[in-house]
């Protein structure tokens, strides 16, 4: 849930690091989203290949922006989770999609997002940011409000280079090495469905700025490029990618059938 970066203030060196996040093991191909089929043991942390990110230093502010994006999420879901702090989010954002499709997930994501903002705000945006140098000036400034601001959601990111359809290259891309979002909940679907493409669409349609979003969920990196359209979903890889390894729904879906059904995860 990116778009929080906006309302985020400056980094403040001054306060100390709090542990980095837990290494989790890499996803196992399978066949569907959840599958029954037998797949290979987890790969142990110590053995992952999968690199740790530096680690991020929380800043004061950081748990009254979680607190209020958590507010906002069980406004929309009705329910609220008795754990705390980002434990407690990801309980709620996987609630978010138990009762709901994919598309109707996607729906409540975004109007989640909106409420983050004052309509105004996004409007004027939209209308006198947006169309300066063709959206450059606007893709530049959301990158850079992402690193600032976005790190206590994500982890560790940095701007980067984005190629753009016509050729041209901006620094419009936010590489985030790690994504704790995607780490904490262990799940395609949840990534997809409430955080890419939820994100996707609101910069889109209420800010004015393309955005194309890769989650890599070999190394649980993402990289986002501001400026650039998505493509559409039947050319999507990322829609068709499999259950991670360790996602709590495929455990138990595989555990429950018989190993020649392969049946699909209700979150994917």
């Amino acid at each position: 849930m990116k778009a929080v970066a906006l309302l985020r203030p400056l980094y403040i060196p001054s306060f100390p690091s709090r542990p980095n996040f837990y290494c989790l093991p890499k996803r196992t191909n399978l066949p569907a989203s959840c599958s029954s089929h037998r797949t290979e043991s987890p790969v142990k942390a110590e053995d992952s290949t999968i690199p740790r990110s530096e680690d991020y230093r929380y800043q004061f502010y950081d748990d009254w922006f979680l607190a209020l994006f958590r507010n906002k999420m069980v406004k929309e879901v009705g329910w609220d989770s008795e754990k705390a702090g980002y434990d407690g989010l990801i309980e709620v954002a996987s609630r978010l999609m138990s009762r709901r499709t994919p598309s109707d997930t996607t729906d409540a994501a975004v109007r989640i997002l909106r409420s983050l903002f004052p309509p105004f705000l996004l409007h004027l945006y939209k209308s006198l940011v947006s169309p300066i140098g063709g959206g450059k000036l606007a893709a530049m400034m959301v990158a850079r409000v992402t690193v600032i601001t976005c790190q206590w959601l994500m982890g560790i990111c940095k701007v980067n280079s984005v190629d753009l359809p016509d050729g041209s290259s901006w620094e419009s891309g936010v590489f985030v090495e790690r994504c704790k979002y995607l780490e904490e909940s262990k799940c395609v679907g949840i990534c997809v469905n409430t955080c890419k493409l939820p994100t996707q669409t609101f910069f889109k349609d209420y800010m004015g700025i393309p955005l194309l979003m890769e989650p890599n969920f070999n190394d649980y990196s993402c990289q986002f490029k501001f400026g650039v359209l998505p493509p559409l979903p039947e050319d999507d890889g990322t829609l068709k990618e499999p259950c991670l390894e360790v996602c709590p729904i495929a455990s138990k879906r595989r555990g429950a059938a018989s190993d020649m059904v392969i049946m699909r995860c209700p979150k994917a």
